[in-house]
């Protein structure tokens, strides 16, 4: 199946969890929790009111060499969104790539998915515990805070 496919799927609309195709387009699922969304909501806001030329955008599927994977919240320049506003995946990564850890997520997934961001472009990718403490890193190492959003807080409080 490829990611086309899976957003028109009528089966597969309006999931009460997250959806991502891995490299042999076999959908992977993941339940998400009610502070898993508030995490989500809370930083897409707060990234929303410090960052005026771009776009945030929630569960941004991006394109990548293991398959389609779904940031939970992104930021992207608005030049950046003029090539990829159309498109049905990301075929480059917006600038910013946030994942907000469940109980599901394992480190190894974690770091892979850093790796496939920056890989398809992303300048920053972010964790955020379930304890609501956020990690950002840059495409060499994790950083002590964002170089795009210096202002950013390192915990978020729901």
């Amino acid at each position: 199946m490829n990611w086309q496919e899976v957003c028109e799927h009528p089966s597969l609309q309006n999931l009460p969890f997250k959806i991502e195709l891995n490299e042999r387009g076999q959908i992977l699922m993941s339940p998400a929790k009610v502070s898993h969304s508030a995490y989500q909501g809370e930083i897409e806001h707060l990234l929303r009111s410090r960052l005026k030329n771009g776009k945030t955008l929630p569960e941004c599927a991006i394109w990548t060499r293991k398959g389609t994977k779904v940031a939970d919240v992104a930021w992207v320049s608005k030049q950046r969104f003029s090539t990829i506003k159309h498109e049905t995946e990301c075929s480059i990564a917006p600038e910013i790539c946030i994942e907000v850890r469940s109980d599901s997520n394992t480190n190894e997934e974690m770091e892979e998915k850093r790796q496939l961001y920056f890989e398809q472009g992303a300048k920053e990718v972010w964790i955020c515990s379930q304890k609501g403490e956020i990690n950002f890193y840059n495409v060499q190492q994790q950083i002590e805070k964002s170089a795009h959003v210096p202002e950013f807080p390192n915990r978020i409080d729901i």
